[in-house]
């Protein structure tokens, strides 16, 4: 097959040019009755009937009748099934209404240009040597033959080869192809039977994926993402299912069950292959250090891929680790990489993970790589073994901060990575991107998060591994209907939670936590205080320069009532289960964010933001973008005045600072790559600070002060 240019879609079924799919004849010759059709055309008749093709009469096909260009035209866009309804008008004054938009078609495929440019000639009966030609067009077949007949110029000498190297005929006879001979009926349809078996057998090969990222144990939806796999295991029983990382943390079914909810679904569904996220060490800390981690690996059903990741030094990973490659893996066991066949061809694969990690989680003694060299090796080794279709399963983020590590850069510097499968940014991706930076493309792809999508993508690759097409999409789980088998596993899980969920914390508040909309949204609440201190408390043990926590104030969804606080309340003020992001921003952009902050006051605003760390004087009187009229950062006990050219690390939530509510400014800033996101779960860190304090009575402190309102 003639390569197609790799940033061609590839058609979710029809797209025959560039990968043909078998098909049933639905109407045959001998339904149809055509008494003039022999053995040696029934195949190729039924072909064309399949196809939608009618002969000369009821009974008659024609095939010893010649063929009129018009006719043929109609075939060949029949039997490649092209657009016939949208292809921008020929121009030919001659064609009848029945074929018009075959000829479109035709003319906008380069298969055909007419006489000239007004005249198709329709109702000439069309030679052989014109329709060597349309053929050599419309199939795009691999092969060359020496010709030996006498009668082929050099007009049609490529493409009489082309026929005879692929079986398609070899001529008249031995020394004549029969160039300005009329061609038949019959023959013409044994020509496009062949013609269309060699493309079949030229097909580019074709792997269709699945992938998940960042589930973050949210399994609420876990049988509707069940039918989700299964309707497309329905149309490629073949197709390969990935995980990219973080599996583990974010909601009680983790806290509960430490992994082992979501490894018996991930067992059920059928996994092919997981790489480990940031979040999977976040135990590493406890008195069972990384138990859980192992207890997961263990009872996995599939292989863990990880290249830059170096469990050596940590004894309880024993025995689970494998430096190598296999085209063997046994399941609950770490590999480098790994080799699946699938449909007849090795596919490499192999797993990446962020070098963020010891920074932003609890690794102890496990150890991280560089991640551009591990990939470099990894490729190497997997070209020496002549595999030439390579997937990384990375957990590095899209586009996260280059100060570690990314899907771009990797696809930038690393040659031969075919597809990247990543996590870690928690980046929608409604269609697959395609770098096009180095000799061969790469295609990245990432759901965003919670198991709210499926990933799916088809590619397309020739002889080489070279991607020739591909398509992807995101399948919203939501959309679908629960599978009535997972939804009954889940069961005893979710009761366990809905029960946790009354459970208390173990933790008093002395006094209501205001968290009604109306006051977090225009000013200075205790619960405001209380989460961004929080908030701060836990990135200072990450980084211990961060000074300030922001947290919008649409992010805060409820009070909570005085007395025991149950982990039910927690999780309706903030159900969102957004995750920590740490900016550094310069002074001047953390005044230009604290004027978007207050720009609809006194009118409610989700923008608007709780803080710890600084306090801000503003005046609503003034407009919006002049309100600011001080701002001091908190240094000990002390506060000073915020310096403008001076950097600080500012605490978010990575809605915030990714652009939510308008802030442009960290948008910019998280685009720079200033934006490190350990990813710990807001409730998470609001409960766990909670549980520290000797007693729960926050106050209003006037962090945030109206100077308008005050002087009224």
């Amino acid at each position: 097959m003639k390569k197609q240019s790799y940033n061609k879609l590839l058609a979710s079924a029809t797209t025959a040019t560039l990968v043909a799919s078998a098909f049933a004849p639905m109407v045959s010759a001998d339904e149809k009755e055509f008494k003039d059709v022999s053995s040696r055309y029934i195949d190729a008749v039924n072909f064309l009937v399949s196809k939608g093709a009618n002969g000369l009469t009821e009974d008659q096909f024609g095939t010893h009748m010649s063929i009129k260009r018009v006719d043929a035209a109609v075939l060949i866009a029949k039997v490649l099934e092209l657009d016939t309804e949208s292809a921008p008008d020929s121009g030919f004054l001659d064609v009848p209404s029945r074929a018009k938009g075959a000829v479109n078609a035709l003319k906008e495929a380069g298969i055909t240009t007419g006489k000239n440019s007004t005249t198709f000639d329709s109702h000439s009966h069309v030679t052989r040597g014109e329709i060597a030609l349309w053929l050599d067009r419309a199939f795009q077949l691999d092969g060359m033959a020496d010709v030996p007949f006498k009668d082929v110029n050099s007009r049609y000498k490529d493409a009489v080869g082309m026929m005879v190297a692929n079986d398609i005929t070899q001529g008249l006879t031995e020394t004549l192809f029969g160039v300005d001979s009329l061609a038949k009926r019959g023959d013409f349809a044994i020509f496009l039977h062949k013609a269309y078996q060699a493309m079949e057998d030229q097909a580019d090969y074709s792997l269709t994926l699945m992938h998940t990222n960042d589930t973050h144990a949210h399994l609420d939806d876990i049988a509707k993402r069940a039918t989700a796999i299964q309707s497309v295991r329905e149309e490629n029983p073949d197709a390969l299912l990935l995980d990219a990382g973080d599996v583990f943390s974010g909601t009680l079914y983790f806290n509960e069950f430490l992994g082992q909810a979501d490894l018996e679904f991930m067992n059920y569904l059928g996994y092919d292959a997981m790489t480990f996220g940031n979040h999977e060490f976040d135990l590493g800390a406890s008195a069972d250090g990384h138990k859980a981690l192992t207890e997961f690996i263990k009872g996995a059903e599939f292989p863990f891929v990880s290249a830059n990741v170096d469990f050596s030094k940590d004894s309880k990973f024993d025995g689970l680790q494998n430096f190598d490659l296999s085209d063997d893996p046994t399941d609950g066991e770490i590999y480098n990489g790994i080799v699946k066949e699938v449909n007849g061809e090795k596919i490499g694969i192999f797993g990446l993970t962020t070098e963020e990690t010891p920074d932003i989680s609890s690794t102890g003694s496990v150890e991280f790589q560089d991640y551009i060299e591990r990939a470099t090796a990894m490729v190497e080794s997997f070209e020496e073994q002549g595999i030439n279709k390579i997937i990384a399963v990375t957990h590095l983020g899209y586009d996260d901060s280059l100060q570690y590590d990314n899907d771009l850069e990797l696809a930038k510097e690393v040659e031969g990575i075919d597809v990247i499968v990543g996590g870690h940014s928690h980046s929608k991706l409604d269609e697959p991107f395609l770098n096009e930076a180095g000799v061969e493309p790469t295609i990245i792809v990432q759901t965003g998060e919670y198991g709210k999508a499926l990933g799916t993508l088809d590619v397309a690759f020739d002889e080489d591994g070279m991607i020739t097409g591909y398509a992807g999409e995101l399948l919203n789980v939501a959309d679908f209907e629960a599978d009535p088998e997972v939804t009954e596993m889940l069961k005893p899980y979710a009761k366990q939670i809905e029960d946790l969920k009354t459970q208390s914390i173990g933790v008093e508040a002395k006094a209501v936590l205001d968290g009604v909309r109306e006051n977090v949204r225009t000013k200075e609440t205790n619960l405001g205080n209380l989460i961004t201190d929080g908030m701060l408390a836990k990135a200072k043990s990450i980084n211990p320069e961060t000074v300030i926590a922001l947290q919008n104030g649409g992010g805060i969804r409820e009070s909570i009532d005085a007395g025991d606080i149950t982990m039910g309340e927690i999780l309706t003020v903030m159900p969102f289960g957004n995750s920590l992001g740490i900016m550094n921003l310069t002074g001047a952009e953390i005044t230009e964010a604290l004027e978007h902050s207050v720009s609809a006051a006194p009118t409610a605003s989700g923008g608007f933001l709780q803080v710890s760390g600084l306090k801000f004087q503003y005046d609503s009187s003034k407009p919006a973008g002049e309100r600011i009229v001080s701002v001091e950062v908190k240094d000990g006990s002390t506060y000073t005045p915020l310096d403008e050219k001076k950097s600080y690390f500012v605490a978010t939530n990575t809605f915030t600072a990714k652009g939510g509510d308008g802030y442009e400014v960290f948008k910019k800033a998280y685009e720079d790559g200033r934006v490190s996101e350990p990813g710990f779960i807001d409730f998470e860190m609001f409960r766990d600070y909670l549980k520290t304090l000797p007693t729960v009575d926050p106050k209003v402190e006037d962090r945030i002060v109206d100077v308008n309102t005050t002087n009224e």
